[in-house]
């Protein structure tokens, strides 16, 4: 084939039949079961410019993939870039801050910023990778704390669709560095990131189990409990399938403030089947997350909603707590009016669909997005615009177009087709 000729790179290049391909190109999601035209395992950011400039000489769609957590779409017949080898951490104490390559995963950082007592707004499970996260906003667990993990970020090195290696920060580049703090992968191959940490070494967090007796009436307690709370305190309520109730909670502070402020909305669920709240080692604090597969954004838990999501039969359900410092930062990522938002682990009954609809504010999250269709709900209608005319000017020709992609807007390219 001749791409194997026109792409020499330090990383394997991987062809249908080779040794490697069949592992290399599947994402996460089972369901998934991509055929992708090549695999190029980059080692480098000149592996990454290489690749990108081939797919566009071969016409081939361009995917890229570190984990897989966010890959929604197979890449039949594509250019898969996997940057999964370039994997690398850099911890500034002093100025605190790390730099890693597009390949690291969250545990890698935690276990090298750890040392110094500092942490980063990392998410719920350590093997997500950090720029695809990043990238898609970031709603940690420190996040009403510390904001959306979009938000810390300090500069990216990226490759563009011209393949050029560009430096984005707030003084080059700075609509692309805007764009690349929540506006998804749709701007270039980000090679190097570089984000604050924060000087957390242990929190108060868990998850408390109750019967899911009470369900209802926690759910409304919940809802006038969470206007009380300081923004230290991150809450997420659980609806199981298996019939429990789950309190999740993460508090940066005092853990004897943790409990009694958590104490209210304990005693309104009932009688506890476990307790695992504990003060932990930051690190080793994950919860873990719902996967995604219906995802809103709601203005309050009115009676209406409450009532279908405690009767939801055959549904996981998390409900989580917003606000705080994610509502008072600026940047592309996300709805930052929303004080929270519903998961479900399936397609909502006709009843919880209608109370969501009626509820919600018709907006979602890019990292909990599993629908390309409606990438666009997960900006406000301004940041959307503004998304779409910066990829006009770094990525005309819709290079970066696989997954949840910001296409570029027309107007744009016609003016600068006139230029």
């Amino acid at each position: 084939m001749t791409i194997r000729l026109a792409l020499q790179t330090a990383g394997p290049l991987l062809l249908p039949g080779d040794a490697g391909y069949d592992e290399h190109r599947r994402p996460l999601n089972p369901a998934l079961d991509p055929r992708p035209a090549a695999v190029v395992r980059a080692a480098h950011t000149e592996d990454v410019r290489r690749a990108v400039l081939a797919a566009r000489h071969h016409e081939l769609p361009f995917a890229v993939q570190a984990t897989g957590h966010g890959t929604h779409v197979a890449h039949d017949g594509a250019l898969l870039l996997r940057t999964d080898a370039m994997s690398a951490v850099l911890i500034d104490p002093d100025r605190r801050v790390a730099r890693v390559g597009p390949g690291t995963r969250w545990g890698d950082v935690l276990a090298a910023a750890a040392p110094f007592g500092l942490a980063p707004l990392s998410g719920s499970s350590p093997d997500v990778g950090v720029v695809g996260y990043t990238l898609g906003g970031g709603l940690g667990w420190l996040a009403r704390a510390h904001g959306l993990a979009a938000d810390s970020v300090l500069r990216a090195r990226v490759v563009t669709a011209d393949g050029t290696v560009r430096i984005a920060d707030a003084d080059r580049n700075p609509d692309l560095f805007w764009a690349l703090r929540g506006g998804g992968g749709s701007f270039g191959v980000v090679t190097e990131l570089e984000f604050r940490l924060y000087p957390i070494t242990r929190v108060y967090a868990g998850a408390v189990t109750f019967g899911r007796e009470r369900a209802a009436e926690t759910l409304l307690h919940y809802r006038d409990w969470i206007e009380r709370v300081p923004d230290a305190l991150s809450t997420a309520l659980l609806l199981t399938r298996d019939g429990s109730l789950v309190v999740k909670a993460m508090y940066a502070g005092d853990p004897d403030r943790g409990r009694a402020l958590l104490e209210p909305l304990l005693a309104a669920a009932g009688p506890v089947v476990h307790d695992g709240l504990r003060v932990v080692d930051y690190p080793r604090a994950a919860m873990g997350g719902t996967f995604a597969r219906t995802f809103d954004q709601v203005r309050v838990l009115d009676d209406d909603l409450v009532a279908a999501l405690a009767a939801e039969p055959d549904a996981t359900v998390e409900i989580r707590h917003w606000g705080g410092r994610i509502a008072r930062d600026s940047g592309a990522a996300a709805h930052r009016d929303a004080p929270l938002s519903v998961v479900l682990d399936t397609v909502p009954t006709p009843g919880t669909a209608a109370a969501l609809r009626r509820a919600g504010l018709g907006s979602s999250f890019l990292n909990f997005l599993p629908d390309p269709a409606r990438t666009a709900t997960a900006f406000t209608a301004r940041n959307w615009a503004a998304l779409r005319r910066i990829k006009a000017a770094h990525d005309p020709d819709n290079v970066f177009a696989a997954g949840l992609a910001v296409p570029p807007h027309a107007a744009d390219l016609v003016c600068a087709a006139g230029r």
